[in-house]
């Protein structure tokens, strides 16, 4: 039985959490994209370290494991999509040569 409060409560964390991110990322204007997408790279990556520790930690159940490879992927995805959404946006600010 404790098992399944301590799996309740990592999702209702878990669903605060998106809920709150989501809220909070609908409401950023555009002009503030860029650091807001350097910051989300940011704690993505610590999600995904912390991933990876879940993924590999031997007490844990197969669920846990399942799940942990799951956020891995998730936050892998996360995190090389933002880094080359920024560096695409960095880019069209960048002067241009003249032609020779």
């Amino acid at each position: 039985m404790e098992h399944i409060d301590k799996m309740l409560a990592a999702l209702y964390v878990f669903s605060l959490a998106a809920f709150l991110g989501y809220q909070t990322i609908s409401k950023v204007p555009q002009l503030l994209h860029t650091p807001l997408m350097a910051f989300t790279n940011a704690i993505s990556g610590i999600s995904l370290v912390a991933s990876l520790v879940i993924a590999g930690h031997k007490d844990y159940d197969t669920t846990a494991h399942i799940l942990g490879a799951v956020a891995v992927a998730s936050a892998t995805i996360n995190v090389v999509g933002g880094f080359v959404i920024t560096d695409r946006m960095l880019k069209m600010f960048k002067k241009k040569e003249a032609p020779k």
